[in-house]
């Protein structure tokens, strides 16, 4: 098959499956928009890639209003209009796209639609969802409406895609009510062999100052489904521990102008160095809003569970991701809610070494028994042979 692969924020593990596909046979074009502000996977050609596997990018010609709602739905709209014309230039058998704003993710739709190419929907957010609840925060009226034509444009493309992956079965309920056909159920996972993980001594903690250091680590976007003020007030309650965050973004603005010494922000680091940088912490940290749990599943988690450490997560107990921590004892959840549970949580991780090292033997116990990409691109392999369509 010809795929053509549509990541929009760049992410690891989906580059990992197109690399694993291009692996397989196909002919694999993986594209994804560079300039979007989030952690990045290994998105530069390596030497063993085969000569059926390329990277591609969409660019806008200015920088992207990442926090301007107008001007950020003129760019998206380009956007999608970018990644069309991309797939009509491909020709591709098949498209597998997620993770995008909803313009974007019409626009592979409509490019697979004008080549007769089989389209999957990858379902990583319920994003018409989030963009409701959000707008209609803050923009009471008008805010609302948007957020109900974005509902009503990601219905329609699910309808109307080939197939659909969802990555967690909690969202079959809804996708039924919207009589969404062909659900497939495909949980997220991490890049764990692109993961090199580092001794606690290695050249980022020494670079750092984190040696002989008890270290929490929050790595990721801190965008409108975070509360940076939880990274704060943990800093706060732990003075001789350090917090330690890598991120950009407002959250990370905002982290910067508190006057704590040991609460630290870098940007994003390259995906080269994450596991030295994951493994400089002694607990890694999540942190999702309240009333993202219905539509979010934060990877971050999943990524972290590679790193063999515990995690403390403020995330709704009822997420995926938060029933995998507590079912594989892999760390400790506290809902968001709970302020006081989970500075608790992270006082007692602080205190207990043991504690810590059962748990982070778990977390990678469960990333080598559920992250193989053999028979992860297998069946992402199945579910696009299923949708190409006979061409005249």
């Amino acid at each position: 098959m010809r795929v053509y692969i549509y990541d929009y924020p760049g992410h690891a593990f989906p580059v990992q499956l197109s690399r694993a596909l291009a692996a397989r046979g196909h002919d694999v074009r993986h594209v994804c928009f560079k300039a979007f502000q989030a952690p990045k996977g290994p998105l530069e050609r390596r030497e063993d890639d085969p000569s059926n596997f390329e990277l591609g990018f969409t660019e806008l010609d200015e920088p992207f209003a990442k926090h301007s709602f107008v001007k950020r739905w003129s760019q998206e709209r380009r956007l999608g209009a970018l990644v069309r014309e991309d797939i009509k230039r491909w020709k591709p058998d098949a498209v597998l796209a997620g993770n995008a704003p909803l313009d974007p993710q019409a626009g592979a739709f409509a490019g697979a639609r004008d080549v007769g190419a089989g389209f999957v929907y990858w379902l990583q957010d319920l994003v018409g969802i989030a963009i409701r609840k959000i707008l209609s925060r803050k923009i009471p009226i008008a805010g609302d409406a948007i957020g109900i034509y974005y509902e009503a444009m990601e219905a329609r493309l699910l309808r109307r895609a080939d197939a659909v992956v969802a990555i967690t079965a909690d969202f079959e309920p809804l996708l039924k009510s919207w009589h969404v056909q062909k659900i497939h159920t495909i949980e997220n996972w991490a890049a764990r062999e692109d993961i090199k993980i580092a001794p606690r001594d290695n050249a980022f903690a020494r670079e750092q100052g984190l040696i002989g250091k008890t270290v929490f680590l929050y790595s990721g976007t801190l965008g409108l489904k975070h509360d940076p003020s939880l990274l704060r007030d943990l800093a706060a309650r732990l003075p001789d521990a350090i917090m330690l965050v890598i991120s950009e973004g407002p959250g990370a603005d905002w982290l910067k102008a508190q006057s704590l010494s040991n609460l630290r922000v870098l940007p994003f680091q390259n995906f080269a160095r994450l596991g030295e940088t994951l493994a400089s912490a002694d607990v890694l940290v999540a942190v999702l809003e309240p009333d993202a749990g219905i539509f979010s599943v934060p990877s971050k988690v999943l990524t972290y569970l590679c790193a063999g450490r515990p995690i403390l997560a403020a995330i709704p107990p009822e997420n995926l991701s938060a029933r995998i921590l507590v079912r594989e004892g892999a760390g400790l959840v506290a809902n968001q809610a709970d302020r006081a549970s989970f500075l608790d949580g992270a006082k007692s991780l602080a205190a207990n070494p043991e504690t810590r090292a059962a748990m982070g033997a778990k977390a990678l116990d469960y990333a080598r028994r559920t992250f193989d990409i053999a028979t992860i691109s297998a069946r992402f392999e199945a579910i696009l042979k299923g949708v190409v369509r006979a061409k005249p």
